[in-house]
């Protein structure tokens, strides 16, 4: 008899109901014989969970005292869950048949692979890659994120371009498997991020371990995007820039980080001076709010260090995504890799 790890979906959810009623049927129809499905509650004050009692009895729900944000939210959750791989899976993502069964072969085959993550395209175009994830993360030297598929907001269509199973930097938060090993050993995801590249921290510090960060290409799913700040809320600007320069000064060594960082400080100002050219004055706001909370918190946390002796450096572009993007206007993953 063939024995299947325990696989539990976690979802999180705040006041989601719209996106549970739309997308949750495809998750409850997974496949895969050895599944628990899980919804995490952030102390919604819509009608959620009757809408799940109501709907979907068989659902365990975790419900949380209050809203935590994405990051501690799952934190909490995630602590009464008992499995051998966690999927953390947006409420906005609509699932294929067979989805789970590649990835958690794949990463049976290997125990050093510590996350994954499948093929997501768009929900809304469902011919294109989609924004959060797309055919895996990747990040440059001066610590700018991309896909394979999506470069900034240029999205690919797929035409099986990016069809292999590969390495990657990063798995998307969208639809994350992760060994519940790994996410106790790297303590899951700093709650100080609340939203927003929460996940690429935790690949970077399970990297820093040596452990590998996965995409599945025999997986897909199809992400609506955008369900709880779009592009242009300015409290999404703050988060992405100020998590952005989090993110690098916890991660990289120390003589690195202060190089780097001095570097990006002026590359965000030009997105400031964007920003004000276009009129979007607030965002431009929340580039230097983001700033001031960097610089007032520049000293806190110096106990982390980082061992960089096992870092495990696939999916690292040596160059700057920047440069290669709006100078040399190379649009697509394939002309850059």
């Amino acid at each position: 008899m063939i024995q299947h790890p325990k696989v539990a979906v976690v979802i999180l959810n705040w006041n989601g109901r719209i996106h549970l009623e739309q997308f949750l049927p495809s998750v409850y129809n997974s496949s895969y014989p050895n599944l628990e499905l899980i919804i995490g509650d952030n102390a919604s004050t819509d009608s959620s969970i009757s809408f799940l009692k109501e709907n979907f009895p068989l659902i365990r729900i975790i419900a949380n005292d209050k809203n935590y944000g994405f990051a501690e939210g799952y934190n909490q959750v995630l602590t009464h869950v008992d499995a051998d791989y966690f999927i953390l899976l947006n409420s906005d993502v609509e699932v294929t048949p067979g989805w789970v069964e590649p990835v958690i072969a794949l990463m049976e085959k290997d125990k050093m692979i510590a996350a994954a993550q499948p093929k997501i395209r768009s929900f809304l175009h469902k011919e294109n890659f989609e924004y959060a994830g797309a055919a895996g993360g990747f990040i440059d030297k001066y610590g700018y994120p991309f896909c394979r598929g999506r470069i900034f907001d240029n999205l690919e269509k797929d035409h099986g371009q990016y069809d292999q199973t590969s390495e990657i930097f990063w798995a998307s938060g969208a639809a994350l498997f992760i060994r519940k090993e790994c996410w106790l050993q790297s303590k899951g995801f700093d709650s100080r991020f609340f939203a927003h590249m929460e996940e690429i921290d935790l690949c970077w510090r399970l990297k820093l371990m040596g452990y590998k960060i996965m995409y599945c290409a025999q997986s897909s799913v199809y992400h609506l995007g955008g369900g709880t700040l779009n592009a242009e809320n300015p409290y999404k600007t703050y988060l992405n820039f100020r998590n952005n320069l989090l993110m690098i000064k916890k991660n990289m060594p120390f003589f690195s980080s202060i190089y780097i960082l001095f570097i990006r400080l002026w590359m965000d100002l030009l997105s400031l001076i964007k920003f004000a050219l276009e009129g979007k004055f607030r965002n431009a706001r929340a580039i230097n709010k983001a700033h001031i909370y960097f610089f007032k918190h520049l000293f806190a946390h110096n106990s982390e260090q980082v061992n960089a002796e096992q870092f495990n450096a696939a999916g690292l572009y040596p160059g700057s995504i920047v440069w290669q993007y709006f100078i040399k206007k190379k649009k697509k993953f394939s002309d850059i890799f």
